[in-house]
């Protein structure tokens, strides 16, 4: 694989997690959540050939009780 390839591939692995966090921030404020952190993490995406992280971040206890209720929700086939 040459150079432009390898960045190519890079960018395009990049732009799936900036995806992949966008989908997540509205698929979590659907159920009234929102995550302050969630993110790309920035050391993962550095060097030449970045495999992008997605960093879920930190949530205070409401936060995560919350997200317990929501899978709870989903697992007893409850949608709230």
């Amino acid at each position: 694989m040459e150079a432009t390839e390898r960045r190519r591939a890079a960018a395009d692995r990049v732009r799936t997690a900036e995806d992949a966090v966008a989908q997540l921030k509205e698929g979590l404020a659907e159920f009234g959540l929102k995550l302050p952190s969630l993110r790309i993490d920035p050391v993962s995406c550095a060097g030449n050939e970045p495999t992008p992280l997605v960093d879920l971040g930190r949530c205070n206890i409401d936060t995560a009780l919350r997200l317990c209720e929501v899978l709870a929700e989903k697992e007893s086939g409850h949608d709230g």
